[in-house]
């Protein structure tokens, strides 16, 4: 049963928030007065369209793109979206369209460096090539497949890969997906047991009010690994799903990021319809690194910081390939030159 009264949906949306939304503090927002301030604006009286507006207003500075509404309102029966997520850098650098050449950029400097062209897969979020020393993965999102199509897929790049010296995954612009497919990727570059990350969902509206710690962990899959130097690509809009991959890919021994922070917002989305039928959602579950550090609101750091800009695509080079193929030679000369010290320490 649809109940528009605007007073009950404003306590319900905010009571909702008070007791799942974990991260006002990190956001440096006080919820308490956002109630004082925006709920006696609404009354028996307020419109749809000002109920909107006043929602907006008052999620706004969460400035998380978990945080979602959306409505029909019944004005018009027009359809109204709200996110608090702000443009990224990435996002502000390149449309849409600049982002599908940047990738033909980054496909095109591949192929000058002796790869052949990206393959599909499967899973059709994988897409890969080499070189005679080199892998290259693209992966689009980290949902919406099927378990035995994703093994496939990754049995397939394992025995065209098993030889190689390196590997770049590159997860820019990736919008997220599930814990799941991301663990079970990089389970095929795991060389022992190791904790992924540990996530707590929020259940009340005490600090503390959480369900207990869940840790994640990566252990070896399938019948190769590959445990060499990986260089993984990250940008700000590397979203959810995928800034737990980019945390839990950054605990194996051998991994370089290279590119700009993930975004920042690591929480499944909690979604949630209102009395009035209108939907929203918002994060509801706080990530850690195996070493209790959370990461939202900053996004999983890299090693080497390098922007992509538009000025890639006109030059036809993708930069952050350029320098994941030095990083990864560089990687695999110190670790011959090490094997040697080792053989030759062993003989004397």
């Amino acid at each position: 049963m649809i109940i528009r009264d605007p007073e009950k949906n404003f306590e319900v949306l905010w009571e909702t928030f008070h007791n799942r939304y974990p991260f006002f503090e990190l956001r440096n927002v006080d919820w308490q007065k956002q109630y004082d301030t925006y709920r006696p604006k609404v009354t028996s009286e307020t419109s749809d369209d000002e109920l909107f507006d006043i929602f907006c207003q008052m999620l706004d500075p969460l400035d998380d793109g978990h945080v979602e509404l959306k409505a029909k309102v019944s004005s018009d029966r027009k359809k109204r979206f709200f996110t608090a997520e702000k443009a990224t850098r990435f996002s502000q650098e390149f449309t849409n369209r600049q982002i599908k050449k940047l990738f033909k950029t980054t496909k095109k400097t591949l192929i000058a460096n002796g790869f052949g062209r990206p393959k599909e897969t499967k899973a059709w979020m994988l897409r890969y090539c080499s070189s005679r020393a080199f892998g290259y993965i693209r992966i689009l999102e980290l949902e919406d497949v099927k378990k035995r199509r994703l093994t496939a897929a990754l049995d397939k790049i394992a025995r065209d890969f098993q030889d190689l010296d390196g590997f770049i995954i590159d997860i820019r612009d990736c919008p997220g997906g599930e814990d799941d497919v991301a663990i079970t990727i990089i389970n095929r570059f795991c060389d022992r047991k190791r904790i992924a990350f540990h996530r707590k969902t929020k259940v009340g509206p005490g600090e503390d009010d959480f369900k207990p710690l869940k840790t994640w962990h990566l252990k070896p899959s399938g019948d190769v690994q590959f445990t060499g130097p990986i260089v993984l690509l990250t940008c700000d809009s590397v979203f959810s799903g995928g800034e737990a991959f980019a945390l839990a890919i950054s605990q194996l021994p051998h991994t370089t990021i290279i590119g700009d922070h993930t975004n920042g917002i690591f929480s499944y989305t909690l979604d949630k319809k209102l009395p009035n039928g209108w939907k929203y959602c918002l994060s509801y579950q706080k990530y850690f690194s195996p070493d209790m550090v959370c990461y939202e609101g900053k996004g999983v750091p890299v090693d080497i910081e390098l922007f992509n800009t538009k000025a890639d695509i006109k030059d036809a080079i993708d930069p952050l390939i350029v320098r994941a193929l030095k990083v990864m030679k560089s990687k695999n000369a110190a670790l011959a030159g090490s094997a040697s010290r080792q053989r030759n320490a062993t003989s004397a």
